[in-house]
């Protein structure tokens, strides 16, 4: 069988675009290794439009079960398997293969599988994340009133992510590893005025202490000197990586960071029938609202496309 459209990814984008796709009663399936995207981890989500606070978990349950409601036999939604293989197809149309061996062919593809936070390497980091170890200060930055915080990086996402810790944080210290911030002058600028807050250069943390939850963060200097501060969080941007591996190559236009380059009017890739939306596109800002509204977006555009493409 050959599906009108395929979604890739269970996030905000794939689960708004797979909302609509089944009301407008296209047959298609929609696969995912889970849904919720990386607000999963996040144990209260407090920037959801319309619902105060959520958990990461409850938000991806939410979207499963507004799948459910209008699948019927329009939409299949395929759960815990991962798209391995996206290429085109001769004749027509896209083949998708998944982990599980599974093949599914298409007249479109919607791609929103999203990316992944880069890990930070250091002893302790793995053990405290969801424990004051965070990758969005967006979703988590709350959490942390009245707490003394770290940022880890120094471009415009670890900057973006200081100012708005030094809402509810009475000292936010960035670290940054090189000789010089990425981040613009003007945001460094901005930040840089708050008396709250502290950036130093070149210098490597090194472990992140605590007992059930995080107490505290050790760094070198230049010269190697070790250097211990007292904090609640630890909050990480060194960067993401787009989940990309799966797309044959040159299939799509990818920037250098392997985010797939869209027309941001209706969601279109460089490759006619793939379209895609979210973390994995050239967005610039990632977040679940905006995820999901491209996904909304694109799949409107679909629509049309198919239509006219019958």
């Amino acid at each position: 069988m050959t599906y009108d459209l395929i979604i890739i990814g269970g996030g905000p984008a794939g689960s708004a675009a797979g909302v609509y796709a089944a009301r407008k009663r296209l047959k298609s399936a929609i696969i995912a290794e889970e849904f919720g995207g990386q607000s999963s981890v996040s144990v209260d989500v407090q920037n959801f439009i319309g619902i105060p606070h959520v958990k990461g978990a409850e938000l991806g349950r939410m979207f499963k079960d507004h799948l459910k409601e209008y699948a019927d036999d329009v939409l299949e939604i395929v759960e815990g398997d991962r798209v391995t293989e996206l290429k085109d197809i001769k004749d027509g149309g896209f083949e998708v293969k998944t982990k599980r061996g599974k093949t599914y062919e298409a007249r479109a593809v919607l791609v929103a599988s999203g990316s992944r936070r880069r890990k930070l390497p250091v002893k302790g980091a793995d053990e405290f994340e969801g424990k004051g170890v965070v990758y969005c200060a967006s979703c988590d930055a709350p959490l942390f009133s009245g707490m003394k915080t770290v940022v880890v990086g120094g471009g415009n996402a670890g900057f973006e992510s200081a100012q708005q810790l030094l809402e509810y944080s009475p000292q936010v210290t960035l670290l940054e590893v090189s000789d010089s911030f990425k981040a613009d002058p003007v945001t460094v600028e901005n930040v840089s005025k708050s008396d709250k807050f502290t950036a130093l250069k070149e210098v490597q943390i090194t472990e992140i202490k605590g007992d059930k939850f995080v107490e505290g963060v050790v760094y070198k200097d230049k010269d190697g000197k070790e250097h211990e501060l007292e904090v609640k969080g630890v909050f990480v941007e060194i960067g993401a990586i787009p989940n990309n591996d799966f797309i044959e190559k040159g299939l799509v236009d990818m920037n250098k960071i392997g985010e797939i380059i869209i027309d941001h009017k209706y969601g279109r890739s460089s490759k006619e029938g793939i379209w895609a939306a979210g973390d994995i596109s050239d967005v610039p800002y990632k977040q679940n609202n905006i995820s999901m509204g491209d996904g909304v977006k694109a799949l409107e555009d679909i629509y049309i496309w198919l239509q006219k493409n019958k």
